[in-house]
């Protein structure tokens, strides 16, 4: 069915830089075949909020993993589009 082997294990890392109100996550994703995907995540903090670290990471985070499916959604949707030469439109 596949013209190629396919690794099942994908790998995701995600890396957190912080300061006093801005939490940023860089997400890497190790896709099978060799190739990778970096995208980014942003929190910010209003100065007057307490701080919760954990609160900033988990948005950083998600919004990163968003970034992560949106882009994987948009790369599945071009080598289709290659492939059947009619426009894609994947749902999100």
């Amino acid at each position: 069915m596949y013209d190629r082997n396919l690794d099942y294990n994908w790998h995701v890392d995600i890396e957190f830089d912080e300061d006093d109100t801005h939490t940023h996550a860089t997400v890497r994703a190790e896709l099978g075949g060799g190739e990778t995907m970096t995208t980014l995540g942003d929190a910010y903090r209003h100065p007057k909020d307490a701080s919760q670290p954990m609160i900033g990471e988990e948005i950083a985070a998600a919004r990163g993993l968003i970034a992560l499916g949106t882009e994987l959604l948009q790369d599945a949707s071009t080598r289709i589009e290659q492939v059947t030469h009619q426009p894609v439109h994947l749902n999100r």
